[in-house]
């Protein structure tokens, strides 16, 4: 189960960190960008290591107050999810192991 949610992440965090790259070119550009709402859930759905360090690398939505706060929310979200899950599956296989 552990190599699993790191590579859930991992892969994640990768797609993440592309969507932030992709949107943070087509900025310079003047071309159409990715909505915040995508870039949110991307973070949300376990990628925000990656936009994490997006944000950090490429300096794309960094100084955007409101976006931050969002993106935060997603993590702890992610991050409350996660556990929760993790705690279930435990929880679950403990249960059987003891019947």
């Amino acid at each position: 189960m552990t190599l699993f949610i790191m590579g859930l992440y991992a892969l994640a965090s990768v797609i993440c960190f592309a969507m932030f790259a992709v949107d943070k070119k087509a900025a310079r550009a003047g071309r159409r960008r990715l909505s915040e709402r995508s870039l949110l859930w991307s973070a949300a759905l376990c990628g925000w290591p990656g936009g994490w360090l997006a944000q950090r690398v490429l300096r794309h939505k960094s100084g955007k107050a409101s976006f931050i706060w969002r993106f935060r929310a997603a993590v702890v979200l992610n991050i409350l999810v996660t556990a929760s899950l993790i705690y279930a599956c435990l929880f679950v296989s403990a249960h059987v192991a003891l019947s």
